[in-house]
């Protein structure tokens, strides 16, 4: 098979980018990662060259040519069926496809006023539509845990697709304070002990690239 390449943004940052590296990466795939950082003077250039959208993440395997963070997990689901990326069970794979299609359609609000900043500690405010959106979230994380939690820690049980869509909303709750509990917390925490996860944070913590947001 061909080799995978990920073109991705800065890890502290880039909560696209977070996605797909992190399904390749707890499903070991192995690959090849290209790091563009961003929001700068040369970043938009740098991207062009790999993305046909300009924006990252994208993947590339021989000639063909993903972009769009959902898109090339399921490239990768379709390529590697023993891997079990979304659930073998049609009723987990049905609920599993649904969330991370509204994570990736959605919650505007929560993306603007609490982007990704993994290094960051920065509780906020939250305006009521944004708690609209951490509501939803929330009840997602519960939701899933209670239907799906006999058979594992995450929202369909094992680590899904599912779970990689999530995993910036993780981080975007510790970063700026935004407290769960009972079923919800024990869903972040089992994300954050996620080995991909780590390392995907130890990568952030070293970078030293500044985005200043306004």
């Amino acid at each position: 098979m061909e080799k995978f390449t990920l073109v991705i943004g800065n890890k502290n940052y880039s909560s696209w980018s977070l996605r797909p590296w992190l399904a390749l990466t707890h499903f070991k795939i192995p690959f090849k990662e290209i790091l563009i950082p961003l929001a700068r003077p040369e970043s938009k250039a740098a991207v062009l060259k790999h993305s046909p959208s300009g924006k990252v993440p994208l993947l590339k395997h021989g000639k063909t040519i993903v972009w769009e963070s959902l898109a090339i997990c399921d490239y990768l689901a379709d390529l590697f069926p023993s891997k079990n990326m979304w659930p073998k069970d049609k009723t987990k794979r049905a609920y599993g496809r649904s969330i991370a299609s509204e994570m990736h359609a959605g919650f505007f609000n929560l993306r603007k006023a609490c982007p990704m900043n993994v290094r960051a500690r920065t509780p906020v405010a939250l305006t009521p539509e944004v708690t609209k959106d951490v509501n939803r979230i929330t009840a997602i994380w519960e939701d899933g845990r209670k239907k799906h939690g006999k058979s594992g820690n995450f929202l369909c049980g094992d680590f899904s697709i599912a779970d990689a869509m999530f995993a910036p909303v993780v981080f975007r709750f510790r970063t700026y304070g935004i407290a769960v509990s009972g079923p919800a917390k024990k869903y972040m925490n089992a994300m954050l002990d996620l080995p991909a996860v780590k390392k995907w944070e130890e990568a952030a913590l070293k970078e030293t690239w500044v985005i200043e947001r306004h």
